[in-house]
């Protein structure tokens, strides 16, 4: 009787457990659609003057009333694969050292709390450091290759970018290394092979789902911040030249003019352009899915 009514509990417990979790995924279904909805109700006046054009328009002129977003779209996307591409290798580099090499010791804490610690800092002090330390270093740089120096632009935006999303793929690249099974190593040792080889053949083949899913969610980060680039991109309306050329991001122009929206129109078109941020990061994020999903198989 007793371990009847044991079995009974236990099976009421899971039931219990799976209809929480049921509501909580159904509550999130609920929740985007809802995002979705309240944006495109409130761009609809947009999406009804400018239709699917909007994205593809470059000019974008509150006083006539003429918005497009190409020009936002492209610097959003540009500023947030240069950071994916410079922070990479760093957050490799620290996934390897923490998962393999120190993964105890004096060491191994200050890396870890060096890299936490970067996530920790507000974005707008990040751009403070941007505009007080980065910003004059970028320009010496532009001097140097005869570019015009700007200082505030893409590239700097792209860099304040990196170190913001790099200790989200560190961390996940991290915790994957450290799955690795020790069997598949002391196999691959066992075999003449060195530590280099084991990290390059057996533990990234391994952790690479773990990798990529880092980098996807550093690429969602990257997309939707705000305030750092905000202060370093430099702010300009058109498709920027080069990576050295100031530009501005969907969610740059939204927090720069959103105040200053009085036109219906106008507010419209600013709320267009968060719908457009959200599709964009839904289609990345469904994308980094269907890739994971491959290499998985």
């Amino acid at each position: 009787m007793a371990s009847r009514f044991t079995r009974k509990l236990a099976l009421n417990k899971d039931k219990i457990f799976n209809l929480v979790l049921s509501f909580f995924a159904v509550l999130l279904i609920f929740l985007g659609v809802g995002f979705f909805l309240s944006l495109f109700n409130a761009s609809y006046l947009a999406f009804k003057k400018f239709g699917i054009g909007f994205f593809a328009g470059k000019n974008w002129d509150p006083v006539q009333e003429e918005f497009g977003a190409l020009p936002f779209i492209y610097g959003t996307i540009l500023t947030s694969f240069i950071a994916l591409g410079i922070s990479f290798p760093f957050s490799i580099a620290i996934s390897i050292v923490l998962g393999e090499y120190f993964q105890k010791g004096f060491f191994a804490e200050i890396l870890r709390y060096l890299t936490e610690l970067i996530a920790g800092v507000p974005s707008v002090v990040l751009g403070f450091w941007g505009l007080f330390f980065l910003v004059p270093l970028v320009r010496e740089i532009e001097i140097a290759l005869n570019v015009p120096p700007y200082g505030v632009g893409i590239l700097t935006a792209s860099i304040i970018l990196a170190f913001m999303i790099l200790p989200y793929s560190a961390s996940i690249g991290k915790d994957a290394m450290r799955l690795v099974p020790n069997e598949l190593k002391e196999a691959a040792y066992a075999l003449g092979a060195t530590r280099w080889e084991v990290i390059k053949k057996v533990m990234i083949p391994y952790a690479r789902s773990g990798i990529i899913a880092g980098i996807i969610l550093s690429l969602g980060r990257a997309l939707g911040e705000t305030m750092a680039v905000t202060m370093v991109i430099g702010n300009y309306h058109g498709i920027p030249e080069s990576i050295f050329s100031p530009g501005n991001t969907i969610a740059s122009v939204i927090a720069n003019e959103f105040t200053e929206a009085t036109g219906e129109v106008y507010l419209s078109s600013l709320m267009y352009l968060g719908l457009a941020l959200f599709i964009i990061t839904t289609v990345v994020n469904l994308i980094g899915r269907f890739i994971l999903k491959k290499l998985q198989h």
